[in-house]
């Protein structure tokens, strides 16, 4: 399983990110890691071209890097999830992403939290590993 996941709030910033297996061997992970947000940041134009002209929350692949794509769910907060993976099943990435939105939402019911800054709990970082060794 390779694959990269990240939140990315309104203001085009990080909340949260998560490498899962290395993606491009040939790179040491500094740069790897560099490389993979790099990667998703560059398809959130497409983002937000595309969440205008559907009404629906996945927006399934909508970019590729050589052998990588990417995925994208924009909630109605317009926070975007982002996916970089290989070949899987859409329906796997769709159920991936169900179950983030309702954990993020969870996440942003906590007092503790303020919207749109970066996400540092480890009980969220250990859910989020969860779902994506059950779906990825």
């Amino acid at each position: 399983m390779t694959a990269y996941a990240a939140i990315i709030g309104t203001k085009d910033n990080p909340v949260y990110e998560l490498e899962m297996g290395p993606i491009n061997e040939k790179l040491d992970r500094s740069l790897n890691s560099h490389l993979n947000q790099f990667i998703v940041h560059s398809s959130l134009d497409i983002v937000d071209q595309l969440q205008w002209t559907s009404n629906a929350f996945y927006m399934k692949t909508i970019d590729q890097f050589h052998e990588m794509y990417i995925s994208a769910y924009v909630t109605p907060s317009n926070m975007r999830f982002m996916l970089l993976h290989q070949n899987q099943s859409a329906d796997n990435i769709k159920l991936f992403f169900q179950e983030l939105h309702e954990l993020y939402i969870k996440t942003l019911m906590s007092p503790f939290y303020q919207p749109n800054q970066p996400i540092r709990s480890q009980a969220f970082d250990l859910k989020v590993r969860s779902i994506a060794r059950r779906y990825l």
